[in-house]
């Protein structure tokens, strides 16, 4: 019989408790996570969206931008509502019963509502931050460019404020085998490890 979801919190649920983890890991994992999907809406159309971000662990918000008109824009001042993921995969986990095949993954699921920062200097420093993300030994007037007003008039600085999130970890080594069916060789964990 299905859950009911009704009036639940969006992280409601885990169907596999045993791989949830906790605040501190989440945060951990969003300080080194690389790219972000971010989901937004349209009416009853849904939009999925990369891009890279920054986590502000201070103020508790997720920093994202995009250019000053498009999709993303215009689903956000419509539909202030976001949701984003972030994983990592590592290996593929083969198994000898079906619905025990699986692979390694580390994930963040973070719910919020997202604004658009108005205030050309917090916007500025919003960016400043989310490049050193990436770029930590750069530093804008040395190995780069600062921002210019022209720039940041042509892009959408975006703050989602987080209201919940939930983590989830399965970095087993190998996926569960039955006793009931002929084991696998090491050759399918070598090969896939090789791929």
């Amino acid at each position: 019989m299905p859950r009911n979801y009704e009036d639940q919190s969006p992280t409601a649920f885990q169907r596999l408790p045993e791989f949830k983890r906790e605040d501190d890991w989440i945060r951990a994992f969003l300080q080194e996570a690389k790219v972000g999907h971010f989901a937004t809406s349209w009416d009853g159309q849904s939009f999925v969206t990369p891009s890279t971000f920054w986590y502000d662990e201070k103020r508790q918000r997720i920093i994202f931008h995009s250019n000053i008109a498009g999709r993303i824009r215009a689903n956000i001042e419509r539909n202030p509502k976001i949701c984003m993921e972030v994983s990592e995969m590592g290996k593929m986990l083969p198994s000898n019963v079906a619905l025990e095949f699986s692979l390694q993954y580390r994930s963040a699921m973070i719910f919020g509502s997202a604004q658009i920062i108005a205030d050309a200097e917090e916007a500025r420093r919003a960016l400043y931050n989310l490049i050193k993300k990436y770029f930590p030994t750069m530093t804008a007037g040395k190995e780069y460019r600062e921002i210019t007003d022209k720039e940041l008039s042509a892009t959408s600085v975006y703050d989602i404020q987080i209201e919940s999130w939930s983590g989830k970890e399965n970095w087993k080594d190998r996926a569960d085998q039955s006793e009931e069916w002929t084991p696998l060789g090491a050759e399918w964990f070598d090969y896939l490890l090789l791929k």
